[in-house]
């Protein structure tokens, strides 16, 4: 199973993810009545957006995270009658809810798997077809200067990519085309994210950025781990690229 989150923590940040949501959402074609999976929602601010354009729909809020989800619960109460709350793997085939959806949604996720040609198998599995998957993640490229901070902070030869698959537009078209996935659009979008130095900036790394480094640590060395890596980034940037898909059931 993924990780788990301080989700509170998470919740109460400017995170960059908010613009990602809405770009994404706004590549969603809705009539208003579709069933769409949320796939790795998190805490339910895109769900929230989501659920706003399904007036007559219903959302699979699908997370790896019983922490997220619970918080998810939370901003959401009063609204749940519409939503199927799912914790699993998103590489779990079948996915383990009721019946295939007629889209795929998903921000911030899918560079947390490392399998994406299951993924992508595991969703086609549940989606009608037709149905059209849209999703933002980390794409290549994606966080390369606080990798190097990483990787100097620890005195590493080189930072590697376990906790994470950035990819790039050729194998995810191929991935999705295996998957049987038409209509295949796959780009690549620099989206630097700048944030206050200090404090800010390291909850935002400590919270966001660096927690499986921080699993691996005992709790009383996280502080310190966390303001090494800060102190080594030239300036207070996380250098995200964005892998933007959009493609078609087949």
């Amino acid at each position: 199973m993924p990780r788990e989150w301080d989700a509170r923590t998470y919740d109460s940040l400017p995170l960059p993810h908010l613009e990602w949501g809405r770009r994404t959402l706004a590549r969603l074609p809705l009539r208003g009545d579709e069933r769409v999976l949320d796939a790795g929602c998190g805490t339910g601010r895109d769900t929230a957006g989501l659920l706003d354009r399904l007036p007559h729909g219903r959302v699979v809020a699908l997370d790896g995270s019983i922490r997220m989800l619970e918080q998810l619960q939370t901003r959401l109460a009063g609204r749940l009658d519409r939503v199927e709350v799912v914790h699993a793997d998103l590489t779990r085939t079948p996915l383990p809810f009721e019946d295939r959806v007629d889209a795929v949604f998903s921000v911030a996720a899918f560079h947390w798997i490392e399998d994406h040609t299951a993924l992508f198998a595991a969703l086609a599995e549940r989606m009608r077809p037709g149905a059209r998957l849209v999703s933002d993640c980390g794409g290549r490229g994606n966080i390369a200067g606080v990798k190097a901070a990483v990787a100097e902070a620890t005195g590493a030869a080189e930072e590697g990519d376990d906790s994470w698959e950035f990819a790039g537009v050729d194998d995810t078209r191929e991935r999705l085309a295996a998957a049987g996935f038409t209509d295949i659009q796959v780009d690549l979008r620099p989206d630097p994210a700048t944030l206050e130095p200090g404090e800010q900036l390291e909850a935002f790394l400590a919270t966001v950025v660096l927690g499986a480094h921080l699993d691996a640590l005992p709790e009383d060395e996280h502080e310190a781990f966390v303001k090494a890596v800060a102190a080594r980034l030239p300036e207070p940037v996380v250098d995200y690229v964005r892998l933007e898909i959009s493609a078609v059931r087949g």
